[in-house]
C-alpha cells in the first residue's frame, strides 16, 4: 500500500494508515500500483479516495438524514388532529404534496446506506459512492421542496396573510443561497481547478 501525505491519522481510514514518509503527489514511486488506480493531488488512490469521501458522505447525510426524518414523523402526525378536518382542500392537497415530498427525501437520503449495504464486498465501492453521492444531493432537492411546502402550509393556516407567498418565498431564497449559491460562489472562487 501506499503512504499518505502529512495529514493526521483521523483524516483517513484505518486501513489506509502507514509508517513512513509520505511521497508527494505525481511522485512516479506512487504511480503504477500494480492496479489500484492513480494517484490524485492528495496522494491517494482510487479506493483510499472512495474510502475517505464514503466517511464524508456519510457524516453529510447523518445532518440531513435526522432532519428530514423528524420533520416527516411530525408532518404524519398532522393527519390524526382534529384541526386537520377543518381544513379547506387547498390546505390539505398542499399537506399531501409537502407529505410525499418528506418521503421521497426520505427514502433519497436513506438509499446511500441501503446502497452500500448491498454493493458492500463487491469492489465497487467508487461507483457506490458516485451514485450514493447522487442519491443524497437528490435527497437534499427534495428536502428542499419539503421544507418549503412545509412552511407555506404552516404560514397559510396560521395567518392567512396574503405576505405568505413572499416570506416563504424568501425563506426559499436564503436556503438557495446558503445550501447552492455560496458553495459554488466558494468553489469559483477558491478552487485550484482540480
Amino acid at each position: 500500500m501506499n503512504e499518505r501525505d502529512g495529514r493526521t491519522p483521523e483524516d483517513e481510514p484505518k486501513a489506509a494508515r502507514h509508517d513512513g514518509p509520505a511521497r508527494e503527489p505525481g511522485n512516479a514511486a506512487g504511480a503504477g500500483t500494480g492496479g489500484r488506480g492513480g494517484r490524485d493531488g492528495r496522494g491517494e488512490t482510487e479506493e483510499e479516495r472512495a474510502d475517505r469521501r464514503w466517511q464524508e458522505l456519510l457524516q453529510e447525510i447523518r445532518v440531513a438524514q435526522t432532519g428530514v426524518q423528524i420533520l416527516l414523523g411530525f408532518l404524519l402526525t398532522v393527519v390524526f388532529t382534529p384541526l386537520f378536518h377543518d381544513l379547506e382542500q387547498t390546505d390539505k392537497t398542499i399537506y399531501l404534496v409537502t407529505v410525499v415530498l418528506g418521503s421521497l427525501a426520505t427514502g433519497a437520503l436513506i438509499g446511500p446506506v441501503s446502497f452500500h449495504r448491498i454493493v458492500s464486498g463487491h469492489r465497487v465501492k467508487p461507483q457506490a459512492v458516485v451514485w450514493a453521492s447522487r442519491l443524497t444531493f437528490t435527497g437534499i432537492l427534495l428536502l428542499l421542496a419539503t421544507l418549503t411546502s412545509a412552511l407555506f402550509l404552516i404560514l397559510r393556516v396560521a395567518t392567512h396573510d396574503p405576505y405568505v407567498p413572499w416570506l416563504v418565498s424568501g425563506v426559499l431564497a436564503w436556503y438557495l443561497v446558503c445550501w447552492f449559491a455560496l458553495p459554488l460562489w466558494v468553489r469559483t472562487h477558491y478552487s485550484n481547478g482540480s
